[in-house]
């Protein structure tokens, strides 16, 4: 009778794990989705267009796109960026503007995002993932001490959330009107994947347990993962948040040295921006246990580059012995190409050599000094992860060389 119930709870959950799983792709391609038609809406790929005396509001040409799609290396290829676009239009995000043609072809057609006419199907899990997305956004664009680093159970977790405090928060906000709506958004969130508590044993309660974001809604989503059905089951380690490169499809390795040859060198993993854990949480935030990615070897000592530590003072002493650069990072499909270590302040522990970094002059042992305008001379090298990784494409750094 015990076998035979446990047995029974087992399937219910493993039902909820593939549900979850379910709810979780589907956020993916609504989030890869919705960045992708910002970023077309920026480049004026999708605009009014005429057609036989009609104007088609709103819209792109499927050719046009697979072209864009491959000038920014978001496709290798015309038929993967047909597969691509077709994955968006299987899941509703586009249609072609008569709904004419339910495949997506590589042919001077217009298609439409869903959003841009309204069309979109906001069934009861859209609605959450959206709800979610807009908490977010308003917990990271304003000032406030909601998330914090926080101890629970004997251990420390990064950019937490007090349940009754972000209950608070959602009435003073007018998100929810009463506290008992505002814990069952707190579980909608919760069952859907946008937050987690710090050590998955509790549901969300009003109380004081501690959650966090799983979902970074601001995570630039590369367009291949659509087609990548494991969607984010390979764990991000947080010691080397930014891209290496990949393999050549011939096989031939890519891999780098981010010291000379002659010294010692490990084979370690390289960390792909783009794979985000559900396990330890998509926000990169926290993890309880880094564990490296399955993305292609690359050579990388994991021991520091510096010969010596120096501080923020010894940078910025006048006349001294280290100039400023400035350099404007575009990342790829594959990422920035180069790895930060170290803390107060971070470095450059290594730089893939046919990567955007590496293009733009960028070099191990250079200390960074801000990111996109803002001063990190006093942070460690997991928040300086977190601010390249949740910011825009284009980044711009400043860094200190030794000269």
């Amino acid at each position: 009778m015990v076998l035979e119930s446990r047995r029974e709870m087992d399937g219910i959950g493993n039902t909820m794990q593939k549900k979850a799983a379910e709810l979780e792709r589907m956020a993916e391609v609504l989030i890869t989705g919705e960045q992708l038609r910002l970023r077309l809406h920026e480049s004026k790929v999708i605009k009014d267009r005429r057609h036989h005396l009609r104007t088609y509001p709103n819209c792109f040409v499927a050719k046009e796109l697979i072209d864009w799609l491959m000038e920014h290396k978001e496709a290798l290829d015309r038929d993967t960026a047909i597969k691509i676009m077709q994955k968006l239009l299987d899941q509703s995000i586009i249609h072609h503007v008569c709904d004419e043609h339910r495949e997506f072809k590589d042919m001077k057609l217009f298609y439409r995002f869903r959003k841009d006419d309204g069309t979109f199907p906001l069934d009861s899990e859209a609605k959450v993932f959206m709800r979610g997305q807009r908490i977010y956004e308003k917990l990271m664009n304003t000032e406030n001490n909601l998330l914090q680093t926080r101890e629970e159970e004997g251990s420390t977790y990064e950019r937490t959330l007090v349940a009754s405090e972000f209950i608070d928060w959602l009435l003073q906000e007018g998100e929810m009107a009463t506290r008992e709506e505002a814990e069952q958004l707190g579980r909608r969130l919760l069952e859907h994947g946008i937050i987690q508590h710090v050590t998955n044993k509790h549901h969300f309660v009003d109380g004081a347990l501690l959650y966090q974001f799983r979902m970074n809604f601001r995570r630039r989503r590369r367009l291949i993962e659509l087609l990548n059905e494991r969607g984010r089951s390979i764990p991000e380690s947080h010691d080397s948040p930014f891209c290496l490169r990949k393999q050549n499809s011939d096989g031939s390795n890519t891999s780098f040295l981010s010291v000379s040859p002659t010294k010692e060198i490990k084979l370690v993993v390289g960390i792909r921006r783009s794979s985000m854990s559900s396990s330890c949480g998509s926000s990169g935030y926290y993890s309880s246990s880094p564990t490296l990615s399955s993305s292609p070897p690359v050579l990388c000592n994991p021991k520091s580059v510096l010969k010596r530590q120096v501080s923020p003072e010894e940078l910025q002493t006048p006349g001294g012995r280290f100039i400023k650069k400035t350099f404007t990072i575009v990342g790829d499909a594959v990422g920035w190409g180069f790895v930060v270590r170290g803390s107060k302040p971070c470095h450059i522990q290594a730089v893939d050599p046919g990567g955007p970094a590496a293009a733009a002059g960028m070099k191990v042992c250079q200390f960074v000094v801000s990111v996109n305008g803002l001063n990190v001379l006093s942070q460690d090298y997991r928040t300086v992860s977190n601010l390249i990784l949740t910011g825009p494409r284009t980044i711009v750094m400043e860094v200190m060389e030794d000269v």
